[in-house]
């Protein structure tokens, strides 16, 4: 009898279990860290949907859809956040993701009414400094001076892709020049972003590549006012992240209410103090106090996703060169 009821309380356990749906999203690392929004969106998400929200970081953005393009249609993954506008083409190209069932009235720099993916959050990237350093007012005042900075690497970061993206559309032909007075600049290039932060942090270099909302981190969480995004006068080019559901999900239903429920004013707060980044969907109670508001359009850079494609490869190997010399 005792075996009987053993067995039996694990046949129940057991199917109590099975009827907990699971979802999992790859994402990337700083999404799911202790200090990023993640395990807020995680546990609000949970509340509402009577499911398990498995939250994967696998590195940024490229990796993230190098990863998905590995596993195709084996993949593991509902859900993929954290892809960006210089990704989208490439994405829809690989036949991976379904259309979201989404609908949104989004406050972003460009118009959007993309059916398959839905984006979450939108910034510039900037170089952030200390407040004490004289800034460069663009790439080459940069370029001539004798600052030190960190950057992500283009083929696994979005950041580092937008760096390319954001210098090839300020410059045109002129960027291959840039690139080659920047080399001398470049202390590292990391993997993400995560590593890349962590070393301005630590005062091994002068400016990062991050965005102009990241010194609101500081001044909101830590009550610090010593960092700062330098302005450039070419403009600054933009990232609106997105998120999209997989073909191959077993859960579409569940992945179309993940994707909805980003949009919420819950994850909506939670994107902005845990990604420290613009709402795509503004909340009702508007931006945080400190967080300061977007640049001017005038200085917003952003090319289609498929031109950003078209010249993803020429801007990258613009790169490579001036770094191997």
């Amino acid at each position: 009898m005792k075996r009987l009821a053993i067995a039996a309380g694990f046949l129940c356990a057991t199917a109590a279990g099975a009827q907990t749906p699971e979802l999992t999203v790859y994402t990337y690392d700083s999404f799911v860290s202790d200090f990023g929004p993640g395990p807020k969106i995680e546990k609000a998400f949970e509340a509402q949907c009577g499911c398990d929200l498995n939250l994967v970081g696998a590195g940024d953005g490229a990796a993230l859809l190098a990863r998905l393009r590995l596993e195709g249609a084996r993949s593991k993954a509902d859900v993929v956040l954290g892809l960006d506008t210089s990704l989208i083409d490439p994405a829809r190209g690989s036949g991976l993701f379904a259309e979201s069932g989404v609908d949104a009235e989004y406050a972003l720099p460009v118009e959007w009414d993309d059916p398959v993916f839905v984006p979450y959050d939108w910034g510039l990237f900037a170089f952030v400094h200390n407040t004490d350093l004289k800034a460069p007012a663009n790439f080459r005042d940069l370029a001539e001076s004798d600052l030190k900075i960190v950057i992500q690497d283009p083929r696994s970061s979005t950041p580092g892709l937008g760096l390319l993206l954001w210098i090839k559309t300020a410059y045109g032909d002129a960027a291959p020049e840039i690139w080659a007075k920047l080399a001398d600049n470049i202390l590292t290039v990391t993997k993400g972003w995560s590593e890349s932060y962590g070393l301005f942090l630590n005062g091994e270099a002068d400016m990062v590549l991050s965005y102009t909302t990241s010194p609101a981190y500081h001044r909101i969480a830590e009550d610090d006012d010593s960092k700062t995004a330098a302005v450039f006068d070419e403009g600054h080019y933009a990232q609106i992240e997105v998120a999209a559901k997989l073909a191959s999900s077993d859960q579409p239903e569940l992945a179309e209410q993940f994707l909805q429920f980003m949009l919420s004013d819950a994850a909506q707060a939670a994107i902005m103090t845990g990604n420290w980044m613009y709402p795509a969907v503004l909340p009702e109670g508007g931006l945080p106090e400190g967080f300061g508001t977007p640049l001017p359009a005038e200085q917003v850079l952003l090319l289609p996703s498929d031109e950003a494609a078209a010249l993803r490869d020429l801007a990258l190997d613009e790169w490579l060169t001036a770094l191997s010399r």
